[in-house]
């Protein structure tokens, strides 16, 4: 069915550049609606975070389409994610790689994104009720690793997870960084500044 607001949120996506093809085809499948209150539907699409239950937010269509494309990621790769949230970015995550491994510390956030999943057929995902802080160790180690919340400090617990080749994707301090493991060694790039709510507090700042 033809979606005028989703199509529009697209074409706004690609136009402040979220330029891969994988990213963009998985936020057109993947809708919006499926994952907020039905009160929120007509700003589903708008360019802005949207309230979820347990006094959290989702984060607004571009942040989840520059984190996730920052993530560089092939339909090979395990990934980590580091809260579940409403489960709208996970969703978008499996629609791209092979499984996604979710940690969510809130229960109720986990049923919420359960429901979400069934509706539009997502199955290639693990979701576990914990602190994300200390990643899935038993999972370990993984291709790419998403924070999708705001940490204080370079996350190393969740660095040791990360495999030979491996692309951690986070809001360090308040700037979005990208780590890649190379032979052992942790290199790290700065992209551009932005916050999310913080892991530690769950007290969202801005977004």
């Amino acid at each position: 069915m033809f979606n005028p607001g989703l199509i529009d949120m697209i074409m706004r996506l690609r136009g402040r550049g979220i330029s891969d093809n994988a990213v963009l085809r998985a936020m057109e499948l993947v809708d919006r609606r499926h994952f907020i209150a039905q009160k929120y539907w007509d700003i589903a699409y708008d360019e802005q975070s949207l309230p979820i239950s347990c006094g959290q937010t989702m984060s607004n269509p571009l942040t989840v389409g520059l984190m996730t494309q920052m993530l560089e990621l092939s339909s090979e790769h395990k990934l980590l994610e580091i809260g579940t949230g409403s489960g709208y970015h996970t969703a978008i995550l499996s629609n791209i790689t092979k499984r996604v491994y979710s940690v969510e510390r809130y229960k109720v956030l986990i049923s919420d994104a359960e429901t979400g999943f069934a509706k539009i057929g997502v199955t290639n995902h693990v979701l576990r009720h914990g602190d994300g802080r200390y990643g899935w160790r038993g999972q370990a180690p993984f291709d790419r690793i998403l924070i999708g919340c705001g940490v204080n400090k370079k996350p190393n617990k969740l660095m040791e997870q990360l495999g030979e080749g491996g692309v951690l994707v986070g809001v360090i301090g308040e700037k979005l960084m990208r780590y890649r493991k190379i032979r052992g060694l942790i290199s790290d790039e700065v992209l551009f500044p932005l916050t999310l709510p913080m892991l530690e507090t769950g007290k969202s700042k801005i977004l």
